[in-house]
């Protein structure tokens, strides 16, 4: 058996947390929340620390102090992010379910996320490029979540 089969996200090493990220990069998007309903709304809006081509982060261990707001998920904060996508790992395991085939642990490659479409890969574009009143006109309907 394998650790992501075998562990609770509790249990996991570090190492572990971090490889069971599939490197999507959907909870880079930038959100918007309605105030009122606090429904969450994905935009076609990356974070300017995000690489494009590979989905990862460019300044992964300054993050959380260059975007005081980065996602930052722990064992004590996954399961309060009901926002996070529903093909999301962490939000997979938190809720008792298996692990899609197409995850870089199961597939054994880190490309299948971007080759089924998945990541955000050719889908967004950097905040650089957008206004922040521009936000509302970037909102998408393909994260499930």
């Amino acid at each position: 058996m394998v650790f992501w089969e075998e562990k609770s996200l509790e249990e996991m090493s570090a190492s572990e947390w971090e490889s069971l990220c599939d490197g999507c990069a959907r909870c880079c998007m930038l959100k918007l929340e309605d105030p009122e309903s606090n429904e969450v709304s994905y935009t076609s809006v990356i974070c300017k620390y995000m690489d494009e081509a590979t989905c990862r982060c460019k300044e992964y261990e300054n993050r959380n102090s260059l975007v005081p707001d980065c996602v930052w998920l722990t064992i004590d904060t996954v399961e309060s992010y009901q926002w996070l996508p529903k093909t999301c790992a962490y939000r997979i395991k938190a809720e008792g379910r298996s692990l899609h085939w197409w995850h870089p642990l199961l597939s054994g490659r880190s490309e299948t996320v971007h080759e089924v479409g998945i990541s955000v890969v050719g889908k967004c574009i950097s905040e650089e490029y957008v206004h922040a009143d521009d936000l509302d006109d970037n909102v998408i309907h393909w994260v499930e979540h």
